[in-house]
């Protein structure tokens, strides 16, 4: 009989002590977060905890302990003053050496005539200065044939021999230009189509080509043309050949 109570005893004493623990540590298991909602935290200020060096691991094991892991507000980012470049700097960075090298064989012609080669167009091209289009000179008349002097006349001083012509460059030399809006130099029809793209018109093949290509300004019976007028009379765009 004394031992059924002091077993009842033991064991309302047992129970009144778990009671008391679970009534204590209710509110701190209520307060515990789980660890996905501490990442989602850590991941919805990602680039302020980043930018503070707080880890998501870091930030998770002191979120689940009940410690307050403040979101640090981002650093603002760092303003970079770019210096202003020099000028020689700003112009060579303006067109690259294949800009430059299309500008010269878009007007092959007029350059070589001039004496202007491709490599000394680029160079300057790319340093920032603009080179002219020369003008084609034109060709200088013949020399008048001195007349015989009579018999007995002192023979007069031989004037001074004229200079040579400039030399027409192959693409003039080819040209047979006789129809409208036809034109021996490629300056001549850029002028009369700013705006349209100028192509080599094969008159004797009725077959066009574009600046750049091999056939542009070297074939036979040909001549400079808008695409346009080309294209009016009949003559079409090579094949093997891609539109500028």
């Amino acid at each position: 009989m004394k031992n059924q109570f002091l077993r009842g005893r033991l064991v309302a004493l047992l129970g009144a002590a778990l009671v008391g623990f679970v009534a204590c540590s209710g509110p701190a298991l209520a307060q515990q977060k789980t660890a996905k909602a501490c990442q989602d935290e850590w991941r919805a200020n990602k680039d302020a905890n980043q930018a503070a060096g707080i880890t998501e691991k870091a930030y998770v094991d002191k979120c689940r302990a009940g410690g307050a892991a403040a979101t640090p507000g981002a650093a603002p980012a760092a303003t970079t003053t770019t210096p202003p470049a020099a000028p020689g700097a700003a112009a060579a960075d303006q067109k690259s050496a294949k800009a430059c090298q299309e500008e010269w064989r878009g007007n092959k012609a007029a350059y070589q005539a001039g004496g202007i080669t491709e490599k000394a167009y680029v160079d300057k091209c790319r340093a920032g200065e603009t080179v002219a289009i020369p003008a084609i000179p034109p060709a200088a008349p013949p020399a008048a044939t001195p007349a015989s002097a009579p018999a007995g006349t002192p023979a007069a001083t031989p004037a001074a021999k004229p200079a040579p012509a400039a030399k027409p460059s192959p693409a003039a030399a080819t040209t047979a230009a006789t129809g409208a809006n036809e034109f021996p130099q490629e300056a001549l029809a850029k002028a009369h189509c700013p705006t349209d793209t100028v192509v080599w018109a094969n008159l004797k093949s009725k077959i066009y080509h574009f600046g750049g290509t091999k056939s542009y300004g070297t074939t036979e019976e040909g001549a400079y043309m808008c695409e346009k007028d080309a294209l009016g009379q009949g003559v079409r765009a090579a094949k093997n050949e891609k539109h500028p």
